[in-house]
């Protein structure tokens, strides 16, 4: 029975990935920590590479996970940030230049300057999630970073600008609209994920979110404090288990199940005269397979993974800019020995990222598979997710969506920039 609505004060985040549905409810304690009202964690079906390919199957699964959340917390979810990854998602930069009528700087001047960074050339078939600002300009001077206040003629800023697959994200809605649930937001996973995961440091310095999920890698590349590139590669843990269970003949639960429990990035971590009883394709009995050879195969694909994000930096431009190195996230990062893997592919140091600073219902959530999930929660703090409805934001450091709210934009940017 559900004993009453969540309020005002309340954040609802719905991590939907290929493996798994999380809905997590909570309240801010105090600054930094999270409490956890209620858990709702779900096997994921009818994702494929981050994207819906069976409505009804999905929005199923995530109904099951909502029904968890809202029986453990006793409270009734009516809306909710929603994660979004998939092979359509795609990024660029760009900027936007207005003048500034009143010779200084005023919120409505900044709104204006991202929106005309925000007029660039969309496909048809893709819809804009994301403006984020990186970045301003003031009369050609580079390098501020909170113009409001301050004298200059011409503003200019400088936004990343993510879009994806506009089918896509509409399945997606209409999945979470089956369960009585409305949409706040989607929030690309990386975002999310670095939320919860990048020191404020490590923005600066430059580094790299990388989200090893089931069905796809996600990645956000952090410089100067903001992100410069983001971009999802249909590549992940579900990879892995298929090479096992092709490798070895193995049913994909078998083979998920042998990932899990004797998995290993590393060959020479694993001893060469251990076996693991199986039973194949076709065989009544169980038969012996190796530690080593087992870890050969997980090896070659993790490999693979991380020389694909090498080639992504590559091509955004942005390589040599992370001192800070590379934070990894996601189920498949728990994987033993991968951040050794990663470490070696990718020539930067490399640690792994789990949730922090929760009270409550935590006992499932201190793992990196829930990063991107407590990040959702981060995200709709900074969002001003708790504020009463008619305040909300539709953009953090920008737009987000199709439409600007120009009054509550000239009070968010003071707000929220530094």
């Amino acid at each position: 029975m559900r004993d009453q609505q969540v309020d005002d004060q309340v954040l609802v985040g719905i991590d939907v990935g290929t493996t798994k549905i999380c809905t997590l409810v909570a309240q801010v304690d105090s600054p930094g920590q999270m409490r956890i009202l209620g858990v709702g964690i779900e096997p994921s079906q009818g994702l494929r590479k981050g994207v819906v390919v069976d409505l009804d199957a999905t929005a199923k699964a995530i109904t099951r996970s909502v029904d968890k959340a809202e029986r453990s917390s006793g409270l009734e979810i009516t809306s909710a940030l929603v994660s979004l990854a998939g092979s359509g998602v795609s990024s660029v930069n760009n900027a936007g230049a207005v003048g500034v009528a009143r010779g200084v700087v005023q919120g409505d001047d900044v709104a204006r300057a991202v929106d005309s960074a925000r007029a660039i050339s969309v496909p048809h078939n893709h819809e804009v999630v994301h403006v984020i600002q990186r970045g301003f300009k003031l009369d050609g001077q580079d390098g501020i970073r909170a113009p409001i206040g301050m004298h200059a003629y011409r503003l200019e800023v400088e936004t990343h600008i993510i879009t994806s697959s506009a089918a896509s994200v509409e399945n997606l809605r209409q999945c979470i609209q089956e369960t009585g649930v409305e949409v706040s937001q989607f929030v690309l996973n990386p975002l999310a994920a670095a939320e919860e995961a990048l020191t404020e440091t490590e923005r600066q310095m430059g580094a790299v979110i990388c989200d090893v999920g089931g069905g796809t890698t996600d990645l956000a590349v952090y410089v100067d404090g903001d992100v410069w590139h983001t971009a999802v590669l249909a590549v992940g843990g579900n990879h892995i288990t298929s090479d096992i269970a092709q490798g070895m003949r193995l049913p994909m639960s078998l083979a998920e199940e042998i990932k899990l429990g004797h998995g290993h990035s590393l060959e020479n971590e694993v001893d060469a005269n251990q076996y693991i009883p199986v039973r194949t394709f076709g065989d009544q009995q169980s038969i012996q397979i190796g530690h080593r050879e087992l870890a050969h195969i997980v090896n070659a694909r993790v490999e693979e993974i991380f020389s694909m994000v090498v080639q992504e930096i590559k091509r955004s431009g942005y390589d040599g800019l992370f001192p800070a190195g590379m934070v990894l996230t996601g189920g498949s990062s728990a994987l033993p020995g991968i951040r050794s893997v990663a470490s070696k592919v990718m020539g930067l140091p490399v640690r792994i990222a789990q949730p922090k600073d929760l009270v409550g219902m935590t006992d499932s959530l201190f793992s990196p598979a829930f990063t991107t999930s407590v990040g959702l929660l981060r995200w709709a703090v900074l969002m001003g997710e708790v504020a009463p409805q008619n305040e909300r934001p539709r953009y953090r450091h920008g737009i987000n969506g199709n439409r600007i709210d120009w009054e509550f934009a000239k009070t968010w940017i003071k707000r929220l920039l530094p």
